[in-house]
């Protein structure tokens, strides 16, 4: 396995910011841009920035929680805006609260999904626990995985696939090609040790958060052992000052390194 190449931004950055990057991915034949959705932030707004300016790459968004934004406002929002929808991913999650997640994702499953392919976005599920990535294999187009060591992300992309050969698993990881970004890089590795989901995800798994992130030391040898774990891999951009020039470089960086280990 080979997984396609993506890259990975905050709806945080802005629109501006994805405008800029999103012609150089294309370009250099990265597979898509991915936005998370984040309060007070729309990622949607942002990818609708990418597709003016792209024609090919896939845009998708990782994730939008379902509790927050419900499905039928994210739709309204998809046309509002003109989203390709052939080339458009929607990422979704339960939101916040383990109590009625399954629930709350198969019915926002069952109105994101009601009429053919080529006619709706395609939509993946956000998912940690097995229940979760079983609903998400068997009811969606695929997972958004993340947080994982490459060995757990090939095991759990194994399962999906013996559950539905066809579902697509993208695995978001956070990676850092810039020494200034280190400590920035471990802060972000931090803090999701710091919430309870992930926590006891992590402890579950037997592996801790920094184990999961790609640093600026190994950055080829990181999106080398990733790509051979899943379908796609989404390195998620962690830079020193949140500058267009920090994307900018972080981009040719991930280029080159990936050039490098399969040419």
């Amino acid at each position: 396995m080979t997984g396609l190449l993506s890259i990975g931004i905050a709806a945080a950055a802005g629109p501006e910011l994805a405008a800029r990057i999103a012609p150089l991915l294309e370009r250099a034949e990265l597979h898509a841009l991915w936005v998370n959705d984040t309060p007070g932030h729309d990622s949607l707004a942002v990818l609708a920035a990418a597709a003016r300016v792209t024609e090919r790459l896939v845009l998708a968004t990782g994730v939008i929680p379902v509790d927050r934004r419900p499905p039928a406002e994210v739709l309204a929002r998809v046309d509002e805006l003109g989203l390709p929808v052939d080339r458009l991913v929607l990422g979704i999650g339960s939101g916040a609260g383990a109590a009625g997640s399954l629930a709350r994702v198969s019915a926002a499953l069952t109105t994101m999904r009601a009429t053919v392919r080529s006619e709706r976005p395609g939509v993946v599920v956000g998912a940690l626990g097995p229940r979760m990535r079983r609903l998400g294999a068997e009811a969606s187009d695929g997972l958004l995985l993340s947080w994982l060591t490459p060995d757990r992300a090939r095991a759990q992309t194994d399962d999906a696939h013996r559950l539905e050969p066809a579902a697509h698993v993208a695995l978001y990881v956070r990676a850092a090609s810039d020494p200034a970004a280190r400590a920035r890089l471990a802060a972000e590795a931090e803090r999701y040790a710091g919430y309870p989901s992930y926590a006891a995800n992590f402890t579950r798994l037997g592996i801790a958060a920094r184990d999961t992130v790609i640093g600026p030391d190994r950055v080829g040898d990181g999106i080398r052992h990733y790509r051979d774990s899943a379908d796609e891999v989404v390195l998620r951009a962690i830079v020193a000052d949140e500058t267009p020039e920090d994307y900018e470089r972080f981009v040719e960086a991930v280029v080159a390194e990936s050039s490098a280990t399969t040419g």
